[in-house]
């Protein structure tokens, strides 16, 4: 090799590091930035909105941050499985929906005289199901998960105003109750269910062998179905796990407003949010499940900030969705320079 040849190589290997390294220091400086607005804001908050950092206000909090968090968890493991791509990758805009109905099928099996046994049963299969029709729809049917997801958020939630007639059911059992409660330090049972559920998720996605599958499928498909990964297997299942969210998330909302709600569109865009959010607090910019958790605590707070200092539900929805377009044009803009 000439010399002249290996000087362009070692410059193209020097020019590569340099903006490899660039692109990593964006990437922490936009992950510690973050964590520093995070911080911010939390101070804001508890000098400017009364009571924001009172037990009882925290562990409200952290009560609504769970139905919240076990959705996002869903979509989180959608948006691995399919690519953070949202508009051609992993995405699934049925899961406020599906908690609607599995809510609603819940409540109503409760009033027709069944148990919390029956009940979540049926919550958990009507979960199960729509996560499977979207794995078809996408898996199967070849359809854009966006559109497909989204079709399926308009039939499912068709489904529930003819269940429910467009009004709330009631549902109280001692079931319901004690996870609705609160232990001797105002910290509700929700939150130690988010928790648990939590770190079950992240051990499994995170790791373990089907966790980096999921990975891979949706970071390098070509170098996993060429490693032979079972890239339709996988991302069906990773629809099917977040139709199972929905339905978890279905039978707590029971739990939290003592029956089913006619609002459950309404969590779409928080859930959105959350997902999206969780991936700047990780190393690499990609979705986990630990990030995700930190976003739910993250919007939840903002969220509660905004309703203690009495301002307007529409100024939360613009900042929830400015913080999307922030994230993925931010993301996106990172992740290419890395390439």
């Amino acid at each position: 090799m000439s010399a002249d040849i290996q000087f362009a190589a070692f410059s193209g290997d020097t020019t590569t590091d340099a903006l490899r390294s660039k692109a990593h220091l964006a990437a922490a400086t936009l992950r510690l930035g973050s964590l520093l607005a995070f911080a911010f804001i939390l101070i804001v908050f508890s000098l400017t909105a009364p009571y924001f950092l009172t037990i009882g206000n925290i562990g409200n909090v952290l009560g609504q941050s769970a139905i919240a968090g076990v959705l996002a968890i869903g979509l989180t493991i959608v948006l691995i499985a399919g690519g953070a791509n949202v508009v051609t990758g992993g995405i699934d805009l049925s899961l406020a929906a599906n908690m609607g109905l599995s809510a609603a099928l819940y409540a109503s099996l409760i009033q027709l005289g069944y148990g919390d046994q029956a009940a979540a049963a049926g919550a958990i299969l009507t979960g199960l199901a729509i996560g499977a029709v979207n794995a078809a729809a996408v898996v199967l049917a070849g359809i854009v998960p966006l559109l497909a997801t989204l079709a399926v958020m308009n039939v499912v939630a068709g489904l529930e105003l003819v269940l429910t007639q467009n009004t709330v059911v009631p549902a109280s059992t001692d079931f319901l109750t004690a996870i609705s409660t609160s232990d001797g330090f105002g910290v509700p049972i929700l939150a130690y269910i988010l928790i648990g559920f939590t770190a079950i998720a992240a051990a499994i996605v995170q790791y373990t062998p089907l966790g980096l599958r999921l990975y891979a499928v949706g970071e390098f498909p070509d170098a996993a179905r060429a490693a032979g990964l079972p890239l339709k297997r996988l991302l069906a299942g990773a629809f099917i796990t977040s139709g199972l969210c929905g339905g978890l998330a279905g039978i707590l909302s029971v739990s939290y407003l003592s029956g089913s709600t006619t609002g459950s569109g309404e969590m779409l865009l928080p859930v959105v949010v959350t997902a999206l959010l969780g991936s700047v607090f990780s190393r690499r910019l990609v979705p986990t499940v630990t990030g995700t958790l930190i976003s739910a605590l993250f919007v939840g707070f903002l969220s509660n900030g905004f309703q203690l200092l009495n301002l307007p539900s529409t100024l939360v929805s613009g900042v929830q969705g400015l913080l999307i377009l922030i994230v993925v044009s931010a993301t996106t803009l990172l992740r290419k320079r890395e390439i």
